[in-house]
């Protein structure tokens, strides 16, 4: 099945920042699953060179816009290696395939009727290079830039759009999945509500002169979307090539929330006047807020992803961003908090499990996978994986598909919980003692390896070069670069026998006292602080606290444990699912904790209590009571949140 995926064009009067790299990171991870699934791709990117900012832009930096949009565009090509993002197609607006398809669509909808001359009055913002209503302004402002536009008055060109704005919202409403995430869908649907405006398409040269010509009227350039959004179909061959016959229905635009407008309304209208059918999905996210504002040169609070790679590492980024964002929402940057996923998620939970179990292969069964004994003899924890990771499978595919990569990321690392606590429950290092055990050790060693590899393949997409490392420390990188996710469905993928790695360290922990910080958003200076005052005594440093992992933990199941009147057997969702063996029996029966949402220490070292491995601590507070009694409570949260949030 053909797939072709977009990410806008990035306007050139700015370097690139973490919001450009989300965006490109998403549509490279998408493009990606979307090869694992078998299918063929085309991910195209590119910059968007023409327009009022551009000019001003270049005559600020005392260049010719020619050589300014050369330097920022290349700058924009050079950032995507570094983020391991691999466009099949960099497109330039300046290109000169592009200029002449924006020409001979804009003669087609000439000679059609659907583009007029007119005058008009409005309100113009020039950051957005367009005419404001009203309504889109908040306290008379650009919600966008934070200035009152300008109110002038121009003789243009215009295109019809509101001809088109009845097919427009019968299309959406037909199209349920046209405009993702719905919320999207539903702004879009409210804007059309009202009567739709014609769309001024030209500047007049009198003011801007850097733009592609009118083909009938060389006294006006093209306003800058109506030819920048012309940019899919230019790069895959409009209208003849056997390129655009392949991809154009199946084109999925991926974009931020600001361009909402012209690629829900501009755009869909525009490929109706010239007789093709819309894309088929268009998928919008949220903001990168810094400080609670949208990331952008003009506010100054950037975040380039150079640095932020040269500081944690390219995969980190990509994790950091894909698993901190629910897409189509806003999320808030911080090093504190990426940092925390490259250190808690990456180094601890993915990176020793990793380490761990190719040691123990690598001693255990002399550097080789292992046979596993026969399917009958599998005991209850080895079935419970491969169900766990036959789930896993079905939730990543779904949830890829869905733009939800967050969810798909918490689906992988519910069975690395899992696979780290198939550890503790079988102890490999114990089995190795007892020569009764053989079969038993090989079947655990074998699972881990097949396990891993899995998680390899799921993670291929999102952190390209950790999983090309996991798979060529399995032995596996040859079959890495060709499986297709289905293939990789079947247990018993890796062959007997096949040659491990060992000693692959994936993720080394930063110490946040060495950890290089990102740049300081423009206009701001780093805090010089003098010396820490010394801690008073039993206080500990921050950096001490910051070792300690909080999360929210669901119980969804409880039971009292054998022999002990104080505890009780917890199995806790956090997100991944482990049982925690805590003291509470004495105060809350069972039946009571079903569904509670409560604080526990999740990177706590493993212990057994009573012959039960515990994987965390239940956090509670505890009060003497008169009489020399006592009370417990367990420490809750109020109001809703996701199982596995971390408390911060």
């Amino acid at each position: 099945m053909p797939t072709y995926v977009t990410t806008p064009i990035y306007y050139v009067n700015a370097l690139p920042h973490l919001g450009h790299a989300y965006t490109t990171i998403v549509t490279d991870t998408y493009s990606r699953f979307r090869r694992l699934c078998g299918d063929t791709v085309r991910f195209q990117t590119g910059t968007d060179e023409h327009g009022e900012k551009i000019a001003e832009a270049a005559a600020k930096a005392g260049e010719s816009p020619r050589e300014y949009v050369d330097r920022i565009s290349a700058a924009f090509k050079d950032t995507w290696p570094v983020l391991a993002i691999q466009p099949d197609k960099i497109i330039r607006t300046t290109d000169a395939d592009h200029v002449r398809t924006v020409q001979a669509i804009l003669q087609q909808v000439h000679a059609s009727g659907d583009i007029y001359f007119s005058e008009y009055s409005g309100l113009y913002c020039k950051g957005c290079e367009r005419f404001l209503t009203e309504k889109e302004l908040v306290d008379g402002k650009c919600p966008d830039h934070l200035v009152e536009p300008k109110a002038i008055t121009e003789q243009n060109y215009f295109f019809r759009m509101s001809k088109y704005q009845d097919w427009l919202i019968e299309h959406i409403q037909r199209h349920p999945d046209f405009i993702t995430p719905e919320r999207y869908r539903n702004e879009v649907l409210s804007f059309l509500s009202e009567p739709l405006e014609d769309l001024c398409i030209s500047r007049p040269t009198s003011r801007l002169t850097w733009g592609i010509p009118l083909p009938f009227d060389q006294n006006f350039v093209t306003y800058v979307w109506f030819d920048a959004l012309i940019n899919y179909l230019t790069g895959i061959g409009y209208p003849d090539s056997p390129e655009f016959a392949m991809y154009w229905a199946e084109a999925e635009h991926v974009i931020a929330k600001d361009i909402l407008k012209p690629h829900a309304i501009y755009w869909p209208t525009m490929l109706r006047a010239m007789g093709l059918e819309p894309y088929r999905r268009l998928h919008v996210h949220g903001y990168w807020n810094v400080d609670a504002t949208k990331m952008s040169k003009s506010l100054g609070n950037v975040v380039r992803p150079r640095e932020l790679v040269e500081t944690y590492g390219v995969d980190t980024v990509r994790y950091f961003v894909l698993r901190e964002m629910s897409f189509g929402l806003d999320s808030s940057f911080s090093s504190d908090a990426i940092l925390a996923r490259h250190n808690a998620d990456l180094a601890n939970d993915l990176g020793n499990l990793f380490s761990r179990s190719l040691t123990m292969i690598d001693k255990y069964a002399a550097g080789r996978v292992p046979e596993p004994e026969t399917a009958a003899l599998f005991a209850p924890e080895d079935r419970e994986l491969m169900s766990a990771i036959a789930a896993m499978f079905d939730h990543y595919q779904e949830n890829m598909a869905a733009f939800t990569f967050h969810k798909a990321l918490q689906a992988i690392w519910e069975v690395i919980g899992l696979l780290n606590r198939y550890i503790v429950t079988h102890a490999p290092w114990e089995l190795a003692k007892q020569p009764d055990q053989a079969g038993r050790l090989r079947t655990v060693l074998a699972f881990l390896a097949e396990s891993l590899w899995k998680i390899a393949l799921v993670l291929g997409p999102i952190m390209p070069d950790t999983a090309s490392r996991m798979a060529a420390a399995l032995g596996m990188g040859t079959e890495f670069a060709s499986v297709t996710l289905d293939e990789a469905r079947k247990w018993g993928y890796i062959p007997v026998g096949t040659a491990i790695e060992k000693g692959t360290q994936l993720f080394p922990r930063i110490d946040k006292k060495t950890e290089t910080p990102a740049a300081p958003a423009a206009g701001k200076q780093p805090n010089k602080k003098g010396p820490e005052p010394p801690l008073g005594e039993g206080l500990i440093g921050f950096d001490q606290f910051q070792t300690v992992e909080l999360r929210v933990a669901e119980i969804v199941a409880a039971e009292k444990v054998a022999k002990s009147d104080r505890l009780l057997k917890l199995t806790v969702k956090a997100p991944e699912q482990r049982t925690i063996v805590a003291g509470i029996a004495q105060h809350y029966r069972p039946e009571d904790l079903l569904g509670l949402r409560v604080i526990i220490v999740a990177n706590l070292k493993p212990a057994k209590l009573m012959g039960i491995p515990s994987q965390g601590m239940v956090l509670a507070a505890k009060e003497q009571l008169t009489g020399g009694t006592e009370r417990l409570v367990l420490t809750t949260v109020v109001g809703p949140i996701a199982a596995g949030s971390r408390v911060a």
